[in-house]
């Protein structure tokens, strides 16, 4: 049986299933072992784990502990808890608006990805960054999110692992814009906010690929090595002529904490600005939901349920409500099973009923056979989704329903 324990609670002789870290690198071989040690003991501590999971089966138990089963509902209940919740009223987009700006936003996306690419190699051979060679592209960015942000949101999944680097730096970008709106954030600020999370990695460039790379778990030297980006980021934002404070705080704060278990400097709760709050919600959110070397991606359901679960103590959990709210429960470009027993894609969302998007229903699950894609409004009440799919299962390959 799976528990989930507080780390005041782990011994020796415990087997640890997961160790509930998914955001960060850490020197472990494996996310599951046998604690053999306080040794053991003092290293998971020093990650910042607050809670983990242990497999009874294997390990010592926890009586009292929470079955791993009982976590996933009482997240499920906030995840519907949310889903109530009533922001102000927001005008409705048309399909048509949507199928209108999805080729631009995927012209946006592919050119946002080329610029990072091209600063960090001018990082590489020590040039610096000219903030106006970026504005005009986020500004393009922020235009296409406010317009609507379901065009250029579900291409934030889409990464390789040979440019993730480059990728992760765009959709944090695309995120922290329709964040910010859902805030109700002036311009400046979003468009402040929109360069920081575009070049938040940028000191990544001054990390060495086999460390950045690396198919493996990191070694403790390598591990130190790669947190220094932060800073490095810093240094390089810091050395560009007209960029803002808000900008260079989303570099130096987006591993930072809400209780102090981040890095470089360990700050917590009202050390930590707003922006730098969102910054690590919007990393964390796009890390873990995608592919990278060493890890499959949760999907976009299980990555939001991750988040309020680690908002008990690393994230301002009001901020990871609203993030929620700002990208849907059930986000754009996901595949989820309809009660009717057809799988679709979300494609756009009902903000002022987030249990029930816009969505194109593409395949038959008894029948085991595609469909003709058919948008329904689930607001309409002709069908209502039941569960989140998983693309990989079903062999489908999500590119060809995005919006084009």
């Amino acid at each position: 049986m799976i528990k989930k324990i507080s780390i005041e609670d782990l011994i020796p002789g415990m087997y640890v299933h997961d160790l509930n870290c998914g955001w960060m690198e850490h020197p472990f071989l494996s996310n599951t072992f046998l604690v053999d040690g306080k040794a053991r003991i003092a290293k998971i501590r020093s990650l910042g784990v607050r809670e983990l999971y242990i497999d009874t089966e294997r390990g010592l138990d926890l009586p009292y502990a929470p079955t791993a089963e009982e976590v996933e509902e009482h997240l499920q209940q906030q995840m519907d808890a949310l889903a109530e919740e009533r922001d102000q009223p927001v005008e409705s987009i048309s399909m048509d608006a949507l199928n209108e700006e999805a080729p631009r936003a995927r012209k946006l996306h592919s050119e946002a990805n080329q610029l990072i690419h091209n600063l960090m190699r001018d990082i590489r051979m020590g040039l610096q960054v000219e903030i106006e060679r970026v504005d005009p592209l986020t500004e393009s960015m922020i235009d296409s999110i406010f317009l609507n942000q379901s065009a250029m949101l579900p291409l934030t999944a889409l990464k390789r692992h040979d440019t993730y680097t480059f990728e992760h730096c765009v959709s944090a970008c695309a995120l922290m814009i329709a964040f910010a709106r859902k805030l109700g954030m002036s311009r400046q600020i979003i468009r402040d906010l929109a360069l920081g999370a575009l070049m938040h990695d940028v000191g990544k460039a001054r990390i060495p690929d086999s460390i950045l790379n690396k198919p493996g778990p990191l070694t403790d030297m390598e591990f130190a090595r790669m947190k220094q980006h932060a800073m490095y980021s810093v240094e390089i934002l810091e050395k560009s002529p007209n960029i803002s404070s808000i900008s260079v705080q989303i570099a130096a704060q987006h591993h930072e904490r809400f209780d102090g278990s981040g890095y470089p400097k360990k700050l917590k709760n009202d050390n930590l600005s707003i922006y730098g709050k969102m910054a690590s919600i919007v990393d964390v959110y796009d890390a873990i939901s995608s592919n990278r070397v060493y890890h499959r991606g949760l999907r976009p359901s299980e990555a939001l349920k991750k988040l309020l679960e680690w908002s008990e103590f690393h994230f301002e959990p009001r901020l990871v409500h609203s993030f929620i709210r700002a990208i849907g429960i059930y986000p754009s470009g996901s595949l989820v099973r309809l009660e009717s027993g057809r799988l679709a894609v979300v494609r756009d969302q009902n903000e002022n009923n987030l249990l029930r998007p816009t969505v194109i229903v593409i395949y038959h699950i008894h029948k085991m056979q595609y469909l003709p894609p058919v948008p329904i409004d689930l607001a309409s009440g002709a069908d209502k989704i039941v569960s989140y799919e998983d693309f990989s299962r079903w062999k489908i390959d999500p590119v060809p329903w995005l919006p084009a």
